[in-house]
């Protein structure tokens, strides 16, 4: 029996498509950082650049849970003393509205130069239309039931 080591060379390349409209923007998150990284495959080493393409179409209409379209914000600092901005979730996906799955996802991610890497592999877009049709992702099931 041979063991073979899978480098990000031999890796097989995999495109996912996530709806975001159809799935819950935490979970769907943690989904999308788990296949960025491989570890939703057998042949997964952390050392190495062997996760899925992942396109997310429909970032502008996420689906939240309990009161966080109202309560969730997003905190930065500007550098300058009193400097510190808080913008609703509304806010960001009126202005920017990739910007929510990109955070939610990035924040799952290794901090390194390889998080950097595997965010790039990570294509987000605001309506339903979406530029790698000629990779024939794959698409990803909902697991989120929608209440009666």
């Amino acid at each position: 029996m041979k063991t073979t080591h899978v480098t990000a060379q031999t890796a097989e390349e995999r495109w996912l498509l996530y709806d975001a409209s159809e799935h819950v923007l935490g979970r769907m998150a943690s989904q999308i950082a788990k296949a960025l990284m491989g570890k939703d495959r057998p042949s997964y080493q952390p050392e190495d650049l062997t996760g899925a393409f992942v396109v997310v179409i429909n970032a502008e209409k996420p689906v939240l849970t309990g009161n966080k379209r109202q309560e969730k914000s997003y905190v930065h600092y500007t550098g300058y003393p009193g400097g510190q901005k808080f913008v609703s979730i509304d806010g960001v996906l009126t202005n920017r509205p990739t910007d929510v799955v990109r955070l939610a996802v990035r924040r799952m991610l290794p901090k390194s130069k390889l998080g950097m890497q595997m965010l790039t592999r990570l294509k987000i877009y605001s309506g339903a239309e979406h530029p790698h049709g000629a990779q024939n992702p794959t698409k990803v099931a909902s697991t989120h039931k929608k209440p009666k």
